[in-house]
């Protein structure tokens, strides 16, 4: 199992962000925080490409896996990368079926995987 789903597009950067924000509140998750990494890490003087990071949360999926195991806020919020790499725009987002692999003793029933199946498909929607 990859510990991420990752796909390419053709769509500028900024309109694959404002595309996952739009899919993630169908889905009925929402937008914490858009982190700009290219704009923080040049304020410190550091250049790289077109980097954001997009903070996702439904919070009752976050409350069950917290009542799980508390560690599991280590993961959490939900992750979905948009960056640039060698002219290529990417899409990328953690799988949460790896989440058993880390808390081998949470029962997470088959919450991992319909949170996975979402997250692939906000990603897909989005290219």
């Amino acid at each position: 199992m990859d510990f991420d789903y990752t796909v390419t597009t053709e769509k500028p950067l900024n309109e694959v962000v404002k595309a996952v924000e739009n899919e993630t509140k169908s889905a009925g998750f929402r937008v914490l925080y858009i982190h700009d990494v290219t704009a923080t890490l040049k304020e410190k003087g550091f250049e790289i490409a077109p980097f954001k990071i997009i903070e996702i949360c439904n919070a009752k999926s976050a409350y069950t896996v917290l009542q799980a195991d508390i560690k599991i806020g280590l993961c959490l919020p939900c992750k979905i990368n948009v960056y640039q790499k060698e002219g290529k725009t990417y899409i990328s987002g953690m799988r949460p079926v790896i989440l058993s692999q880390f808390f081998p003793k949470a029962n997470l029933g088959h919450l991992s995987e319909e949170v996975d199946e979402i997250i692939r498909g906000i990603i897909d929607k989005s290219k």
